[in-house]
């Protein structure tokens, strides 16, 4: 199987919607990626038109990206990219990307940020079948 993976980093358009599917928490976000080109002859730059993303994540990554990330943050997102069609209201067929993440993080050229590592539950050894009886 051949997956198409896929790099982007954007800013975040809203908070992020964090919910469970069954017993597995999972998050989504908008991420608007807009390109910026330097233009030699005039000294400028431009901006290109905003691709917009759909990003879900799963699992305890989507907790820490619901705990972690604000509407307007800039982040990284890495994952398998999927297209999808549907036909709107105005029976329009419309193709949407959306990115289903294996990797997510603050974009640290746009500012810094503090990192928290995640605490485990801790783990118990398991408790003996029967006391052995003394011989």
């Amino acid at each position: 199987m051949s997956d198409s993976t896929i790099t982007v980093r954007g800013w975040l358009g809203a908070d992020v919607q964090l919910r469970r599917a069954g017993d597995v928490p999972v998050a989504s976000f908008r991420l608007a990626c807009t390109p910026r080109k330097f233009n030699r002859r005039t000294e400028s730059w431009s901006d290109g038109q905003t691709q917009w993303f759909s990003v879900n994540v799963w699992r305890a990554l989507a907790e820490h990206c619901a705990a972690s990330l604000r509407r307007g943050d800039p982040v990284v997102v890495h994952g398998r990219l999927e297209t999808r069609s549907y036909v709107n209201a105005d029976n329009v067929e419309v193709v949407s990307f959306e990115i289903d993440a294996i990797h997510v993080g603050h974009d640290l050229s746009r500012g810094t940020s503090v990192f928290t590592r995640a605490t485990r539950p801790e783990q118990h050894p398991p408790a003996p079948d029967a006391p052995e009886a003394a011989a």
